[in-house]
């Protein structure tokens, strides 16, 4: 099993999302890229920690690769925007990628090149941060599985609904069956 560590905005959209993939088989909301040990969500949406709402992902390489999840990442969340999603704003809800290795490093670069060079955000640059991954921090059980066990909230019916639908869309081979 491989991990993965991507913050694209609010991790309940970003959990909803890749936990319907097929080869994924975890999926964990929870904090990175700050500097306070153990923080607390209410200290991360301060903004004042540098952590970025995030998820760590656990999935088999052999079904689902590295560059797919990249994609799949790139596609459903706006990487070109500089500490914000929607109406989330703030250093912990910017666009990041939190690298294991100099290998996944320059796949990732690799990846926002060609995305910039094929002019896919209309002439907007892709901005997500690439940051050297030190540790990841579990949100409060609160938080965990959100989407699965909230979809009649607004929220999640206005942010998240479209989301998974352009999931379904964009990349029918690679979700688990919808029943």
């Amino acid at each position: 099993m491989s991990i993965l560590t991507l913050a694209g905005g609010c991790f309940w959209c970003t959990e909803a999302i890749f936990q319907r993939l097929n080869g994924v088989t975890k999926v964990v909301s929870g904090y990175t890229g700050g500097t306070l040990a153990n923080p607390t969500y209410d200290e991360v949406c301060s903004g004042s920690t540098g952590h970025a709402e995030a998820i760590q992902i656990t999935y088999d390489s052999s079904v689902i690769t590295f560059t797919q999840l990249l994609d799949v990442f790139f596609h459903l969340h706006d990487p070109t925007t500089s500490n914000r999603q929607g109406a989330d704003t703030g250093t912990q809800y910017r666009s990041a990628i939190f690298y294991n290795s100099e290998l996944e490093k320059r796949s990732i670069e690799k990846k926002i090149f060609e995305i910039n060079k094929l002019n896919l955000y209309g002439g907007r640059p892709v901005v997500t941060s690439l940051e050297k991954f030190k540790t990841f921090y579990p949100a409060d059980p609160s938080h965990k599985d959100f989407y699965n066990k909230n979809a009649y909230q607004p929220y999640c019916s206005i942010i998240i609904d479209p989301k998974i639908k352009k999931l379904y869309k964009e990349f029918p081979d690679q979700v688990r069956d919808k029943n």
